[in-house]
């Protein structure tokens, strides 16, 4: 009997009787799950922390993570998951950098290093989403990990301007606290727009406009797209049948 190619990417996300923890971690990742997870988990430290010193370390690293394990999901080739994986290593060792020299640009290159990493993660994940044949589980999830990690790329952006232009990024007088450049960087994909952070000058006008289009365009054609096609109980009835 001819084995299923996507009986891997229906199942769920429990381990399996007898599965090895390396095959279950293999399979979450190819179901995006762990990539949205470390999206999370670099969301919740971004929030929580100031992004500098250690805590900037730490989000460097989870973020780093989220990239290359988006990567690896997504079916990319191997050179390119090292090479990402090269990136994301240095962006971790100019944090620390950072962090013992006490140098600022030195966070900011580290974290332009992240942007890279993200938006090569974010366009492979959307690319598997996209060449999927049926819409499940594994498609929602990617959906929303390249929503999320669009917002993560773009705080990350921010912080790196403000710590390599020679003026704030929110303008000179404006107190900026942990979780503010997260904050203003998914109010802007949101279009929400509380008006509390407003960058003080180009480019960051011309980015947090770029961020408000993709924001838009992205749930319009595709998250919105995905959920409408979804059916997990037609799925369900089909995969009984074909049984």
């Amino acid at each position: 009997m001819a084995r299923d190619p996507g009986k891997r990417r229906r199942v769920g996300l429990s381990r399996q009787p007898g599965e090895r923890w390396g095959q279950f971690a293999e399979r979450v990742a190819n179901a995006f799950g762990l990539v949205l997870l470390l999206v999370l988990a670099t969301y919740v430290l971004g929030s929580l922390t100031d992004f500098k010193g250690w805590p900037a370390v730490l989000t460097t690293l989870v973020a780093a993570l989220a990239g290359v394990v988006g990567l690896a999901g997504s079916g990319a080739r191997p050179t390119v998951v090292r090479g990402a994986g090269i990136f994301g290593l240095a962006a971790v060792i100019l944090a620390i950098l950072a962090e013992l020299l006490d140098d600022d640009h030195l966070l900011g290159a580290g974290s332009f290093l992240v942007v890279i990493l993200l938006l090569l993660a974010a366009g492979a994940i959307l690319r598997a989403v996209l060449a999927e044949t049926e819409v499940g589980f594994r498609t929602i999830l990617g959906a929303i990990s390249v929503y999320t990690i669009l917002g993560l790329l773009f705080s990350f952006l921010y912080a790196a301007m403000d710590r390599v232009e020679s003026t704030p990024f929110f303008g000179a007088g404006v107190s900026v606290k942990g979780g503010d450049f997260l904050f203003f960087s998914f109010t802007t994909l949101t279009t929400t727009g509380y008006g509390n952070l407003v960058p003080a000058g180009q480019p960051g006008k011309m980015f947090a406009g770029l961020e408000m289009l993709m924001g838009q365009i992205f749930l319009v054609t595709l998250v919105a797209g995905l959920v409408s096609l979804w059916r997990p109980g037609l799925l369900a009835r089909g995969r009984k049948s074909s049984g």
